[in-house]
């Protein structure tokens, strides 16, 4: 039996393991943390619990494809519940637009406040986007590429995206749909997950709009910190645990090259046949290849905008409205876009979005109280500010705020997350959303999930292929462990020879 060394108990080595639950190899994973989730952790102070990573889930089906594989339902491990909506959009000006679970649902949302001919409209977009995913899902998403080559070998589904508008640009394709403004910035401005402006992002990325808005968003009971606890579940039930507690310092390495396992702190080495790396991927080339000079696009790449995150728990509850997901656009747009990704400055005029999971469950602060995330998009440590000074004033203008629109802000506990704190978390450039999705750095141009100079080493998270978010991440583990069974002989197949 061959064994599986996987580094990393986040969402990307969890759904890995999960992959190769029942392949008949030995899996074991390596997490220096005391719980499973890395990004996505939990944080619990004076009452409140926090979720500390992504607080979006949407696509739960990946996270089914992952639990399945393992022999769980999902069902089984989690409890999942729809939102709907699933975020209300506030606008400077004081309107808002739900963002309704369903097509006639978010349809008639459109008619009553934008206008007959923009939900019109919807219905087509609805058409375009589903069409757009259908067609990257397997043949550029979920998909393993050697070289950029590989992209000729689907010639038809290029040749459909190129019909359909995908290499233009997401912001004047979708203004070109819709004549209010406010849908403009709704349906475009999920490509600043993706590290991109909405102005000049491809069309390509308005497969994340197909998943906020058309697929919806659901929550787990518990909160998110529950989805890498669903998977840890599923493989509990497959006879795998995770091992905690454990740092890995050094990739062991047979005379020709190839993996012979991993080293942990205390010099404990656990041999391996494969290893699976889960940490941002400049961090393992310094760390544990650095005799091997990063591929090219590590070296030179761009990497997205990162992110101020403040963990509230406040007493009291939240005004009449608020839902679980609000999103809070500023007056400016392009220019703020400008400042932050191409100038590397704060946002003038900043959009924020601010989940409230005690909306949808109570239990994650004490009674009649508030658990709050707010998130402002921030440059990454390549930007021009400087945080010893400007940590302070970001909160205090997040304060104020959270006082403007009316959320509690008698404080009991908060943590404040800024690019510093990413980067001591392992995070490159201090941006939980490693490298940016240029069309250079996407698909078979983002780096790669094989080291071919390290034969048996292979790479899962947002770093590689596809790329970031809870969707991607949950993807790339499958991909790795396509690879990982690619690379060693089948236990199954060598008993029956």
């Amino acid at each position: 039996m061959s064994r599986v060394v996987v580094i990393g108990a986040g969402l990307a080595g969890l759904a890995t393991a999960c992959h190769l639950a029942r392949s008949g190899h030995e899996v074991e994973l390596v997490e220096r943390e005391s719980i499973p989730g890395g990004r996505a952790g939990r944080l619990h102070r004076d009452g409140f619990t926090f979720d500390t990573g992504p607080t979006v889930m949407t696509m739960p089906g990946l996270l089914a494809d992952a639990t399945e594989a393992a022999g769980s339902a999902l069902e089984d491990v989690i409890t999942l519940r729809q939102l709907d909506p699933a975020y209300r959009a506030r606008f400077h000006d004081g309107s808002e637009i739900l963002v309704r679970h369903g097509h006639e649902a978010m349809r008639a949302e459109i008619a009553a406040t934008c206008g007959a001919s923009d939900a019109a409209a919807f219905d087509d977009f609805v058409v375009w986007l589903r069409r757009l995913y259908e067609v990257e899902m397997p043949h550029f998403i979920d998909r393993n590429f050697d070289s950029p080559l590989d992209l000729v070998s689907s010639p038809s589904a290029a040749w459909t995206l190129l019909r359909m508008g995908a290499f233009g640009r997401l912001g004047p394709g979708v203004a070109r749909r819709f004549s209010d403004p406010r849908l403009q910035r709704l349906f475009t401005f999920q490509a600043m997950y993706a590290g991109l402006p909405p102005r000049t992002a491809l069309s390509i990325y308005a497969v994340i709009t197909y998943m906020d808005c058309i697929e919806g968003v659901t929550f787990p009971e518990g909160g998110m910190g529950e989805v890498p606890k669903a998977l840890e579940r599923a493989l509990a039930r497959a006879g795998i645990t995770v091992r905690y507690g454990a740092s890995v310092t050094r990739l062991l390495r047979r005379r020709d090259g190839a993996v012979a396992g991993v080293e942990v702190d205390g010099g404990e080495q656990v041999a391996a046949d494969a290893v699976v790396c889960t940490l941002d991927l400049p961090v393992a080339y310094r760390t544990l290849l650095a005799d091997l000079a990063p591929p090219r696009v590590l070296r030179r790449g761009k990497y997205s905008p990162s992110a101020v995150v403040w963990h509230v728990g406040a007493r009291g509850g939240v005004p009449a409205g608020t839902h679980h997901h609000n999103i809070h656009f500023g007056e400016a747009w392009d220019s703020s876009f400008d400042a932050l990704i191409g100038e590397g400055r704060l946002m003038p005029d900043p959009s924020r979005l601010v989940t409230v999971p005690t909306v949808s469950d109570p239990s994650l602060a004490p009674e009649g109280d508030s658990t709050l995330y707010v998130l402002e998009p921030v440059p990454n440590l390549a930007g021009r500010v400087d945080w010893s000074q400007e940590r302070d004033r970001v909160r205090d203008g997040l304060h104020r705020f959270l006082e403007e629109q009316g959320y509690p802000t008698d404080i009991v506990a908060e943590e404040l997350v800024d690019p510093r704190d990413w980067q001591a978390m392992g995070m490159e450039q201090g941006t939980p959303f490693a490298l940016s999705h240029t069309f250079l750095q996407t698909g078979p141009f983002r780096p790669g999930n094989v080291e071919r100079r390290v034969p048996g080493l292979f790479f899962a998270g947002s770093g590689t292929v596809p790329g970031v978010g809870v969707p991607m991440v949950l993807v790339s583990g499958r991909l790795a462990a396509r690879r990982v069974q690619s690379y060693l002989p089948s236990p199954h197949r060598a008993r029956q020879s």
